[in-house]
């Protein structure tokens, strides 16, 4: 099965157009597919994520935020 990867975002985040770019990138060489989420379309995402935005998630597992750590992502993958 191919997994998800979540991408909370914020409109006019220029993080988070970096992260997802980064990611797109990485599509190549990794099986997955990417979900992106608006934090502010959700209050609940507000309260949990705040400014700390974007934030990359796998299932429940929170990857990396700010900026995408290739080597936590490369890890997820390498995991059974």
């Amino acid at each position: 099965m191919t997994p998800v990867l979540t991408v909370y975002v914020r409109q006019g985040c220029h993080l988070c157009t970096q992260m997802v770019q980064s990611l797109e990138d990485l599509k190549s060489e990794f099986d997955f597919r990417s979900s992106l989420r608006d934090v502010d379309d959700d209050p609940g995402l507000v309260d949990k994520y705040g400014d700390r935005v974007p934030v990359l998630v796998a299932g429940e597992t929170e990857l990396c935020w700010y900026f995408l750590d290739e080597d936590r992502l490369r890890e997820y993958f390498r995991s059974p």
